[in-house]
């Protein structure tokens, strides 16, 4: 395996991720390829991968009871996600 780029990290260096919060989250495709759709007249036309990618994050909370998906939308090169950490109502 290549050897990956050193990338400067953007987390606080005092903070833990662990905790109960809110979290907004970036995942792009490598290269920003379009692997998930494409976008006709303004509007997201998600693929085949696309639409997994849609099931299994709306399915976040039935495998991980303490995770809410607040909102989130799946673009054709990444997914934008905001989550809930541990702040459901038990």
């Amino acid at each position: 395996m290549a050897d990956l780029p050193k990338r400067k990290t953007i987390r606080l260096p005092y903070y833990d991720y662990r905790s109960k919060g809110a979290y907004h989250v970036t995942i792009c495709a490598k290269n920003h390829a379009c692997i998930f759709g494409r976008i006709e007249q303004g509007v997201v036309q998600l693929n085949e991968l696309g639409m997994i990618a849609d099931k299994n994050i709306a399915a976040i909370p039935e495998h991980f009871t303490d995770v809410d998906v607040i909102e989130y939308v799946v673009m054709p090169n990444h997914v934008h996600l905001l989550l809930a950490l541990g702040l459901n109502a038990d």
